[in-house]
């Protein structure tokens, strides 16, 4: 019994790992653009490559697209839905902040609505 509960979890990590893989893509801002519900895949790239750091706020516009209506108070920021992402357990509308200092991108995080 014990070992069937170790494989069913191990599996269930596995799947998981898989999933995980397969839901992330190389920025490509026609596929931004054109598939808004399908941004998560491109979100981990965009950070983890810093592609926007320094751009200005025309830059990212132009980059992009018109970004959503923000309801964050406090630094000058844009925010881009990025849809949502798939999950085992509760799905939630995943957003990318993108935070100016001084007129230019200083910081690009993701956050949970």
């Amino acid at each position: 019994m014990f070992k069937k509960i170790v494989a069913v979890l191990f599996l269930a990590i596995v799947i998981s790992a898989i999933l995980i893989a397969f839901n992330e893509d190389k920025f490509d801002q026609t596929e931004w653009i054109t598939n808004p519900t399908e941004r998560y895949k491109m979100s981990k790239d965009i950070i983890e490559s810093k592609l926007l750091l320094g751009k200005s706020r025309q830059d990212i516009l132009v980059l992009l697209g018109t970004p959503a209506i923000s309801n964050l108070e406090g630094k000058d920021h844009i925010v881009y839905s990025l849809g949502e992402t798939p999950s085992f357990f509760e799905t939630n509308e995943r957003r990318l902040i993108i935070i100016f200092k001084d007129s230019l991108v200083s910081k690009v995080i993701h956050s949970n609505e």
